[in-house]
């Protein structure tokens, strides 16, 4: 699959579970309904998947909980929030620095 074909399927997925269930419920359920639909859309998706965190080829001590892992390329990360705030911009900016460092 491209990265376009899995982008679409995460964006179509996420749009048909905002449709079914609509706002209101945890993180925790939402990730458990996208990864179900991720799943009908024949997408592979492994959920709460730690992994190491390495800097400069060293181990950091900190391991970061993806929310779901899509097709072992795509990170998902749910957030149930009423605005976003600039602090999560540095914090998902943060995260896939991390991702790309390893």
């Amino acid at each position: 699959m491209t990265d376009n074909e899995i982008s679409h399927g995460i964006i179509g997925a996420t749009i048909e579970v905002h449709r079914l269930v609509g706002p209101g419920l945890l993180e925790s359920a939402y990730e458990e309904i996208l990864a179900k639909e991720l799943t009908l859309r024949k997408l592979a998706v492994e959920r709460q998947k730690t992994t190491p965190r390495c800097l400069q080829g060293r181990e950091a001590g900190v391991r970061y909980i993806e929310w779901l892992l899509v097709e072992n390329r795509v990170v998902v990360e749910l957030k149930f929030i009423e605005s976003f705030a600039a602090i999560l911009e540095v914090i998902i900016l943060t995260y896939l620095r991390l991702q790309v460092a390893d």
